[in-house]
């Protein structure tokens, strides 16, 4: 207590004062101190004023008597005096005798004493007042004017606080005796009632606390054995604080304290468990890895083993439905062998109802078995592969339905054997945190797969189910959607007149349902300008067109104005080449376009071996040699489509020996976020130069088990060609003069074709529709005209002429003398139609080889040749 009161010698306070603040301190009635001084002080006064009156009273009683016995003295010699009787008759008798009466007084010295007794009071009262101050400064200073009441308030306070706080307090003397001991001491020690005055090692204390507390030897947080308590315990000295030889000793139970930090530990591990759930689950979209990822995050620390299944139609893409006897594929299994599970990975099963598993499934609840082993409903399930897992040590399970938006989509169970604690309720809830973050990425990757799902269909049903019959190339082909989703690269192969065939090869830019759709426009824009014969130069620039009017009506949609056209950005953008971003996007496209595509179109002809071909913004082909060297022909780069500003597309022209293979891909195969274009077409080259007899079925899976990252960010589509060329023999070509007399000897040449191939069935209509196309050449067209059959999968019959005039196909009058040649080309044919080329054009029909025809129509060629008939002749 010394610091409340302080010590002998203190100085307080501590501020320096005038002597006129010390004595209005000293006056202060609200300290102790000022008012022992009043006390003293008034007692001092009372104690003067009663010794003055006492001795004023008795002071003026013995001068009365004095004064009386000498005025009687004086005036018995004076009263028989002459004169005396006279002075006494006046009005005023006194006047005259009291002035002498006066100063005999004076002269004889008779006087009071009052004065003097005045004085001696006066003197007391200092000496008691001086004493009183002096007391009363000194108690000042021990209670360091503190008022009577703070005092005992304090007193309470230090008495209410040592006695109620929660840590034990001793005072032990320095001859180990326990002078003080507080509740809470008393508590942890179980002291008796009578342990003041008692040695410490007398109290029955366990030896090594005892021997502690006895010894006097300071100590921090030693933590001693108390019974079943751990105490930590404080040991100092009180000698240097002012205080009697001796110690004081603190105690604090660390049995809670550890058993705190224990729950605790557990619950900061939990919540890391729980972070690292939500880095570690749902990094894919792809349910069964997130069930894995679920698995594995639990896998020590909550679990000693963790299963996850999932309801079938989750793994579609569908919205489930949780019934009594729904059917689940096993997911995941971690913390066991795979082998050593009752069900493995991707087998089906159903819970029988009245399980824990059936039970969480149709309630939606997770429910917990802490014994496994008095679980009848458990063992319900399978008797035999239930006894197993006991055998392995398993004795704990929570079944935690997997559940989003309010929707069961599978179930999660968490096991734990009999080295780890059971499960308990306080466990479910954590079991349900991290099954609900799990719920959440398996919702999102289900709904990312119908969408996925979705999109690949619409974009594989966009693309080409088989590939068309042809004799000019032997082609395969492979198409990976991108692993985040599907985008817009396409292929195609369309057979064109004339036995060649086109090859079709684009990419649209993004991701997704409008990428596929986009895509499926393109390629039908591409197959009806195919279908007009347009060489590859015209076709982009008509393709062009469409998707800048694509953009057009898609910024007006969303009023981004009449934009969508690019423009070359003065960096060589259109040099060749393509790059890429991480959304796929080719580098030279920018941000420009709202669609923005790429294509390669190119015609090979199995006549002349010579491939045709126009590309815009997508990379070049790769040709390997029948020698097996590889190489990549420069080719003129056009801008992509939708962003060609007016620049016009180039055509390059190869020749390609029997045996070549012709590669096309998107930039997909040779171009992702960890490799760039030139690695990528090096890797190209290596993988297409390392066999060459290869088909273009081997080739294609060797590009792909050579080249295909792991997980594909863009799509990639792949087309190798194999070329092949028409023998000479089958191909014959005739000049044919301008002159109607030379149709008949041309006409007889190509029957004498027809028998040499063993085409008898068809030399009629042949011969009628060769009649009718060179009539027409001379008659309408202009030199130079030529005739040319081919014998491939069909006969292909072609007259060509210097005019791009094209004939058309009309109904004739009955009363038309012409008219009619033309319906019946079309009647016989199987096909025809008319190519535009750089000198004229070319009329051409394929008939089928063994001779038959279309199902006739309303107007058949038989009708015709009967109005013919009956034509009048002129």
């Amino acid at each position: 207590m010394t610091e409340i009161f302080g010590r002998e010698g203190d100085d307080f306070p501590t501020s320096p004062r005038s002597p006129g603040q010390r004595l209005r301190s000293l006056l202060n009635g609200h300290s102790v101190a000022g008012r022992v001084f009043v006390l003293q002080l008034a007692l001092a006064v009372l104690l003067a004023v009663v010794a003055v009156l006492a001795l004023v009273f008795q002071a003026q009683d013995a001068s009365t008597r004095e004064t009386r016995q000498l005025s009687v003295v004086g005036a018995e010699p004076f009263a028989p005096a002459p004169g005396n009787r006279a002075a006494m008759r006046p009005a005023d008798p006194g006047a005259l005798p009291q002035p002498r009466a006066e100063a005999a007084r004076n002269v004889s010295g008779a006087d009071y004493t009052l004065p003097l007794l005045l004085g001696s009071a006066a003197g007391a009262l200092l000496l008691v007042a001086g004493g009183a101050a002096l007391v009363s400064h000194r108690l000042r200073r021990q209670t360091r004017g503190l008022h009577p009441a703070e005092m005992r308030r304090m007193y309470d306070h230090h008495d209410a606080v040592l006695h109620a706080v929660r840590e034990g307090v001793l005072i032990i003397s320095s001859d180990g005796r326990l002078l003080m001991a507080n509740d809470e001491a008393r508590r942890l020690l179980e002291l008796p009632v009578d342990a003041e005055r008692r040695p410490v090692t007398d109290l029955g204390l366990e030896p090594q606390l005892s021997a502690l507390l006895s010894s006097g030897r300071e100590a921090t947080d030693e933590v001693v054995l108390s019974g079943d308590r751990l105490l930590a315990v404080n040991v100092r000295p009180t000698a240097p604080h002012g205080g009697a030889a001796g110690t004081v000793v603190t105690l604090r139970d660390t049995t809670e304290l550890r058993a705190l930090a224990g729950r605790a530990g557990v619950a900061q591990e939990r919540l890391k468990l729980i972070y690292d759930a939500g880095l570690r689950i749902g990094t894919t979209l792809d349910v069964g890895r997130t069930a894995e990822e679920l698995a594995a995050v639990a896998v020590p620390r909550f679990a000693d083993v963790v299963t996850v299944e999932l309801l079938e139609p989750v793994l579609r893409g569908d919205e489930p439905s949780a019934g009594a006897n729904a059917e689940l594929r096993r997911m995941a299994v971690d913390g066991v062998p795979e082998e050593s599970a009752i069900y493995r990975v991707g087998e089906v099963l159903r819970y029988v109802p009245g399980t824990p598993m059936a039970t969480g499934l149709t309630s939606g609840r997770p429910v917990v078995v802490g014994d496994l082993r008095g679980s009848d409903a458990w063992r319900r399930q399978d008797p035999e592969g239930t006894q197993r897992v006991l055998d392995a040590g398993i004795r704990s399970l929570i079944a935690v339905p997997l559940q989003a938006r309010g929707v069961v989509l599978g179930l999660a169970n968490y096991w734990r054997s009999s080295a780890s604690d059971a499960f308990e309720e306080e466990d479910v809830a954590f079991a349900e945190e991290l099954t609900a973050r799990a719920a959440v990425a398996v919702d999102n990757a289900r709904r990312y797969t119908r969408e996925h799902t979705t999109a690949v269909t619409l974009q594989r049903s966009l693309l080409p189910q088989t590939l068309p019959e042809q004799s000019a190339l032997e082609v395969a082909h492979r198409y990976l959607p991108a692993h985040a989703g599907v985008g817009g690269d396409w292929f195609d192969v369309i057979p064109l007149p004339g036995a060649r065939v086109a090859l079709v090869v684009g990419d649209v830019v993004g991701h997704g349902l409008h990428a596929a759709a986009t895509m499926g426009r393109l390629r039908t824009a591409v197959h009806n300008f195919s279908a007009l014969d347009l060489p590859p130069d015209e076709l982009l620039n008509h393709l062009d067109e469409l998707v800048t009017h694509i953009d057009t009506d898609e910024a007006r949609a969303a009023g981004l104005g009449t934009g969508g056209k690019g423009a070359d950005d003065g960096e060589g953008a259109w040099s060749g080449g393509t790059g890429g971003d991480a959304d796929g996007v080719p580098a030279h496209l920018g941000r420009t376009g709202i669609t923005g595509a790429t294509c390669l179109y190119a015609i090979y002809d199995p006549v002349t071996g010579r491939a045709t071909l126009a590309t815009a913004g997508h990379p070049g082909p790769a040709v390997i040699r029948p020698a097996g060297t590889v190489s990549f022909p420069e080719v003129h780069v056009s801008p992509p489509l939708g962003l060609g500003g007016g620049v016009p597309v180039e055509i390059t022209e190869l020749t390609l020996s029997e045996g070549s293979r012709l590669v096309l891909y998107t930039d997909g195969l040779v171009e992702n976020r960890d490799r760039d274009i030139a690695t990528g077409l090096e890797l190209l080259r290596t993988a297409l130069a390392a066999g060459a007899e290869r088909t273009p079925e081997e080739t294609c899976s060797a590009v792909l088990d050579a080249m295909l990252p792991s997980r594909p960010s863009d799509d990639i589509a792949l087309l190798v060609a194999r070329t092949q060329l028409l023998e000479p023999a089958r191909v014959a070509e005739w000049e044919v003069p301008s002159d109607p007399a030379a149709v008949a000897p041309v006409r007889a040449a190509c029957l004498r074709m027809l028998e040499s191939w063993g085409l008898a069935a068809i030399e009629f209509t042949t011969e009628l529709i060769l009649s009718e196309l060179i009539t027409n050449a001379i008659r309408y067209g202009a030199q130079p005209i030529r005739v040319r059959l081919l014998y491939d999968r069909a006969l292909i019959c072609e007259v060509s002429d210097g005019t791009s005039a094209s004939p058309h196909l009309r109904r004739a009058a009955t009363t038309d003398e012409g008219g009619r040649g033309l319906f019946l080309v079309a009647q016989f044919a199987q096909r025809w139609g008319t190519r535009y080329t750089t000198a004229g054009k070319v009329i051409w029909t394929e008939q089928s080889l063994d001779g038959g025809r279309p199902e006739p129509g309303p107007d058949s060629a038989e009708d015709v040749l009967d109005q013919w008939d009956d034509v009048p002749a002129l």
